[in-house]
């Protein structure tokens, strides 16, 4: 499925981002190489779709302003990896990847590291953001649903 925030016509709406420890949650931006291990692990143990070091490094290296990781004292337990380029002749952001551990889930991270992102796009002229996800994962459906993205088109394979 892809999915697009804002009116197709138009640039995509502000979105407010809550404080960095938000629900005793501490999140923070993406710093460098040694962060890469801690995403590696997040997306390889809970996305279907596996992931070669080089894919991480073109989005970690090119855009590590929209990559943010949360955490839980110590512990690592949600990332978001996105990109922003240009697309006939706008800027357009790109979510390539969302992952909160299962227990905790339902908590709002997700919605929060989506904001997070979002706003960074914003912050550097984003007209428009779109995503993937698998049709049969309901609870991705349903979180970019109530942020107020809409179901674009559905891609096969």
């Amino acid at each position: 499925m892809a999915v697009v925030v804002g009116d197709p016509g138009g640039p995509v709406e502000s979105v407010e981002v809550a404080n960095d420890a938000d629900g005793g949650f501490t999140y923070r931006q993406y710093h460098n190489e040694r962060d890469l291990a801690q995403v590696m692990h997040l997306v390889d143990n809970e996305l279907s779709e596996p992931y070669s070091i080089f894919t991480y490094r073109y989005f970690l290296r090119n855009w590590p302003s929209l990559c943010y990781l949360v955490y839980d004292g110590d512990r690592c337990f949600g990332t978001i990896v996105c990109k922003l380029d240009e697309h006939a002749g706008r800027m357009r952001g790109y979510l390539a990847m969302l992952v909160v551990e299962r227990e905790y889930r339902h908590k709002g991270v997700g919605t929060q590291l989506v904001m997070k992102a979002i706003s960074g796009m914003i912050e550097q002229g984003c007209e428009e953001v779109t995503l993937e996800a698998e049709v049969t994962n309901q609870g991705a459906l349903k979180l970019y649903q109530n942020l107020g993205f809409i179901r674009d088109k559905r891609l096969r394979r």
